[in-house]
């Protein structure tokens, strides 16, 4: 796995950080994520996306607050994302924010993990499924075998 640091930006509530695992990138914003500091994580986003990472899991479990304009940072990221292939996966919710997604049904859009790497596995496995065009079995009728048994 490639573990390089793309970067990192700091105010004096949020630092985020950024790396490379493959090609995921995982971005670990740390603080509060507000109206105040939300651009610091959607412009090293931005760049993420701008360099073709479309698979990205944002590592939660040093975030300490998130408001409506960080849940907007999050779920425009999101389109962005699934419009380029891929897609975005939260990981290691503290229970303050994991509130927020809860009462705002934004929970219900993302993928969530209890842990990063358990969000890296289900990337990869989703761009190896991605990059194979697998979708569903078929027999030699052309019928899905998708029914249960």
């Amino acid at each position: 796995m490639d573990h390089g640091t793309v970067g990192s930006a700091q105010s004096g509530r949020l630092l985020v950080e950024v790396r490379e695992e493959g090609s995921s990138a995982v971005v670990t914003p740390a603080g509060e994520l507000d109206h105040h500091t939300a651009d610091l994580l959607r412009e090293p986003i931005d760049d993420l996306l701008g360099k073709g990472f479309s698979r990205l899991v944002v590592d939660c479990s040093r975030l300490e607050f998130c408001d409506s304009t960080g849940l907007n940072v999050l779920l425009g990221t999101r389109l962005k994302a699934e419009a380029a292939g891929g897609g975005v996966h939260l990981a290691g919710m503290l229970p303050v924010v994991a509130r927020v997604f809860e009462i705002t049904g934004a929970g219900a859009v993302f993928t969530v993990h209890d842990r990063v790497e358990e969000a890296l596995a289900d990337t990869a496995d989703t761009a190896d499924t991605a990059d194979s065009g697998d979708t569903a079995d078929t027999d030699d009728s052309g019928d899905s075998d998708d029914r249960a048994d």
